[in-house]
């Protein structure tokens, strides 16, 4: 005697329905530790690169007398007879100096994930082509319009990022980090800073912000105007 046994066809419209609803859930639970664990690997990129940064500084203030400025550009030009604009407008301007004087070897050090960048082409040998805007993330700390030296304050901060819409202000944005910005010191160490949520400053050690001077800051009461140059922000960038 044959029995008929009646093949199922594919599933009900319900248990389709259960099954999305099951992959839509575990979505909605996965997609922050995702997207946590993608700030935190564009945090440490750009804690290397300013650890790069970092290095490239300390070899140009010794031979140079001081981090990049005004006045260590017009050295750099003469001594090398470099072709690259180095100017004083942007910390673009300022890390370009490290490129022309032939310590930095390529762009990608400069770059921080930020709203305002975009990856490196590292192309950078002639004045339209070298660290163009959008190609740094990191915003350049001077002493008014002239460059520090490691014999400051080594807690002093030397470059920073992720700055708020590439502001000078030391506003920094809080969603780019998990809350916060990378900090290059003039020890050459690299610290990670919280981003305060009411104002988006950055904190520094003794509860004041980055660029507040005082006796309880590491910038001192006196002698030290402490100037923040931001990025260039790449074309569309708002």
């Amino acid at each position: 005697m044959k029995t008929n046994l009646k093949r199922r066809q594919g599933f009900t419209l319900v248990e389709l329905l259960v099954v999305i609803v099951i992959i839509a859930a575990l979505a909605a639970l996965t997609a922050p530790m995702v997207i946590r664990q993608r700030r935190k690997a564009d945090q440490t990129q750009a804690t290397n690169n300013a650890r790069q940064i970092g290095m490239a500084m300390f070899e140009f203030e010794a031979e140079y007398g001081s981090f990049p400025d005004s006045s260590t550009a017009d050295t750099v030009t003469k001594n090398t007879a470099t072709s690259l604009t180095l100017g004083n407008s942007s910390s673009n301007d300022y890390f370009r100096q490290l490129i022309a004087a032939g310590i930095a070897q390529n762009e990608e050090m400069f770059y921080a994930k930020t709203s305002y960048t975009k990856k490196p082409d590292n192309v950078f040998n002639t004045p339209a082509t070298a660290l163009i805007a959008g190609e740094n993330g990191f915003g350049y700390l001077l002493n008014g319009t002239s460059g520090f030296s490691v014999s400051g304050n080594s807690a002093r901060p030397l470059a920073i990022t992720p700055l708020l819409n590439a502001q000078t202000d030391g506003t920094c944005d809080p969603d780019m980090f998990d809350g916060k910005a990378v900090v290059l010191r003039m020890d050459n160490s690299v610290q990670s800073y919280s981003i305060r949520t009411t104002d988006k400053k950055v904190i520094v050690p003794g509860g004041r912000t980055l660029l507040e001077t005082g006796d309880d800051t590491p910038w001192g009461s006196s002698g030290v105007t402490p100037t923040l140059s931001a990025p260039e922000k790449k074309s569309g960038a708002s």
